[in-house]
């Protein structure tokens, strides 16, 4: 599968400081690779940084086989792009913005419009100024997609909507990736939504990755221990750096394996711990396994 988005050592700077560092990952052809990060971690700069807003200060970025810095109209035509602060024509109604969108984009399709009308239960009547914000959201991600990109950008496109609008904003993607073949890039902090949306994941924290994979992968990876000795379990001095978070009580042990493997992890921790008589796993929801993170982050 060839990579639609490829960065390495990816640098942008604004004076002395580094807003993102180092940055190296692929998204794959037909994923939806799901960007996260608290805010201010660097994700809306990065961003900006492949799109050609800011250019790196070092590394490089290809954006479907073309150098971040040599992205032409024609290139962009192949992009769709939706922001929590995108600016719409407020004036204009839903339709007339809808035409006016058409005009640029040779590759409009009527019919998906249509379509997308239906499912995003748009008015077409109605000024943009007198829609609610998820509904704002709507027309703007119905604009970005009517002319069939490769490549859908959002930029945090659930923050401050109602649960009900991310739902369908969530459930509208969906639909659409499975009809059309295209790759999603979605940066948010919501790990409620991005759980049933994304294939894959990166987490960026200050500028810098700390990890791109598949989220299955990650799922698998992660699971919480719970281990119950005769009696009270002496910490070792060679903690594993992949257990996170360990904590004791009375007889009992806690904490978060990073690197959980069904033949080896048991193991580890009847060696580590050789009163142990019983290991309860389970596994961790996305919003879980973020939290240790960034607690194991600080």
């Amino acid at each position: 599968m060839s990579a639609v988005i490829e960065t390495t050592q990816l640098t942008k700077k604004f004076g002395s400081a580094e807003a993102v560092d180092g940055l190296t990952f692929q998204v794959p052809e037909g994923s939806i690779f799901a960007y996260l990060g608290p805010n201010g971690a660097g994700k809306t700069t990065t961003i900006k940084t492949f799109m050609n807003i800011f250019e790196p200060s070092s590394g490089s970025a290809t954006v479907l086989g073309l150098d971040s810095r040599q992205l032409s109209p024609a290139r962009l035509e192949q992009i769709g792009y939706v922001s929590e602060n995108q600016e719409l024509p407020l004036w204009m109604t839903l339709n007339y913005f809808l035409g006016y969108c058409r005009r640029f984009y040779p590759s409009w399709d009527p019919g998906l419009c249509e379509d997308l009308l239906r499912r995003l239960e748009l008015p077409l009547g109605k000024k943009l100024k007198h829609l609610s914000r998820g509904m704002r959201m709507k027309a703007a991600l119905l604009a970005s997609i009517a002319y069939r990109p490769k490549l859908l950008v959002l930029d945090e496109p659930f923050s401050g909507l109602d649960p009900l609008v991310r739902d369908e904003l969530v459930e509208a993607i969906l639909g659409i990736t499975a009809d059309h073949n295209w790759t999603v890039f979605v940066s948010s902090h919501d790990l409620a939504e991005i759980e049933n949306l994304a294939t894959h994941v990166a987490y960026l924290d200050r500028g810098r990755l700390q990890f791109s994979e598949e989220l299955t992968s990650l799922q698998a990876r992660f699971r919480e221990l719970e281990i119950t000795c005769d009696q009270p379990p002496p910490m070792p001095s060679s903690w594993p750096s992949a257990w996170l978070h360990p904590e004791v009580s009375s007889t009992m042990l806690r904490f978060v394996a990073s690197d959980y493997s069904e033949d080896e992890t048991p193991e580890r921790v009847k060696a580590l711990f050789p009163t142990c008589r019983d290991i309860a796993t389970r596994p961790l929801a996305l919003r879980s396994i973020f939290t240790n993170l960034a607690r194991s982050f600080r």
